[in-house]
């Protein structure tokens, strides 16, 4: 069986390989019951819901202190957000698969100089991304496995036998690391391939852009000033295909806003949280150096994660509406009539732009970004006044 996953994005191609070998996601001639449910199930219990139950119970036994309460919850929501996208790509998975090949076919197609160039950008852009966030998660883990005070464990969690002897302490610290190791490339890889999709649609749109200003390059004029009908049945032809690719990728636009509205809505509101009780904790931690970078790492990883949701989002919106500026710019007065309102038609379904939404509530932005920040700022401050 060939596990790693072709696609025209490295990033999307090493997310979907990492999400094949965990069983999350599968090609469609290999699905069967095994590996569409048991080794799913078995991969997340080992990689988060061990931890979710014993961070659970760790923070039922310190509700009350704060310090403790704010150093439990941060990884207890990360698990629990995780476990919810997990599911969600595994219940979607034929779906998102459907759009995952659709796009990635788009892509292949390109076969012009110019829409190579565009597509090497975006890909290029991606995959900087892609390894940048993938590198932070890991440098928090190393901060956790090597700071943390002897005879403790690398994450609070609490278990029903002893974990300060031997060999439970090992078993447990090394269940912990690997875990955690595991966890970290699911969840870059879950939200890549989200973050991924969209810059592809993002890159379709750039080529449709740049499709639109070229129509009838090259192409010589009448006296008029005027294209000859036998061109005009060429840059038709072309025009039908504009109007098709921007319909293909609204659609993919409105399938990612389906499959994937509900998690970027729980992913935003934990965030927020995850933010501020790791600012908490920043705040607090003083005494163990290794520690601290640490926190500052995984503080960093989690502001990325939502910064990469709203530029993305945010870009997805931007690319859109500059499909009505290139038909603008194309060559539409050298044009007959009929082909004239064909471009005018383009551009005002040009105004309904692609975007991708939280759950309905709002759309991913930069100022949806900032939005985010200013409010995990709102709740650390407070967290910080009940300490006081």
């Amino acid at each position: 069986m060939k596990l790693l996953v072709k696609n025209t994005f490295t990033a999307l191609r090493i997310s979907l390989t990492c999400l094949t070998i965990t069983g999350f996601y599968t090609r469609r001639r290999e699905v069967n019951f095994i590996l569409s449910y048991c080794f799913p199930f078995l991969t997340f219990m080992f990689m988060t819901g061990i931890s979710i139950m014993a961070q659970f119970v760790d923070l039922i036994i310190i509700w009350g202190d704060v310090a403790l309460m704010t150093g439990t919850s941060f990884l207890l929501l990360t698990n629990v957000v995780l476990g919810l996208k997990v599911f969600n790509v595994v219940w979607k998975r034929e779906k998102i698969r459907a759009v995952i090949e659709e796009s990635d076919g788009q892509l292949q197609a390109v076969d012009t100089n110019w829409g190579k160039d565009i597509l090497k950008s975006c890909e290029r852009q991606s995959t900087i991304f892609f390894y940048v966030y993938m590198f932070f998660p890991y440098l928090t883990i190393m901060g956790w496995a090597t700071g943390h005070e002897k005879g403790e464990l690398p994450t609070r969690a609490w278990y029903p036998y002893d974990t300060t002897t031997s060999p439970g302490y090992e078993i447990t610290s090394l269940h912990q690391v690997v875990a955690v190791c595991i966890g970290a490339a699911v969840n870059v890889s879950v939200d890549t391939v989200v973050t991924a999709l969209l810059a592809q649609c993002c890159c379709r749109l750039k080529l449709l852009s740049a499709c639109l200003k070229m129509l009838g390059d090259g192409m010589l004029t009448n006296n008029q000033g005027m294209f000859k009908q036998d061109q005009e049945v060429a840059i038709k032809a072309n025009i039908r295909s504009c109007i098709q690719q921007h319909q293909a990728v609204l659609e993919a636009a409105d399938l990612l806003q389906e499959h994937f509205s509900s998690p970027i809505l729980a992913q935003f509101t934990v965030s927020m949280v995850i933010i501020c009780v790791t600012a908490y904790q920043l705040a607090f931690e003083s005494s163990n150096t290794i520690a601290l970078l640490a926190m500052a790492c995984y503080f960093t990883c989690m502001t990325l994660q939502v910064f990469l949701y709203c530029y993305q989002g945010h870009e997805l919106s931007v690319e859109s509406g500059n499909v009505g500026a290139a038909v603008y710019e194309s060559p539409w007065y050298k044009m007959s009539l009929p082909l004239r309102r064909d471009l005018l038609m383009l551009m005002m379904r040009s105004q309904r732009l692609a975007k991708l939404t939280a759950g309905g509530f709002t759309t991913l932005s930069l100022n949806t970004f900032m939005a985010i920040i200013k409010t995990s700022y709102t709740l650390f401050t407070v967290l910080q006044q009940t300490e006081d």
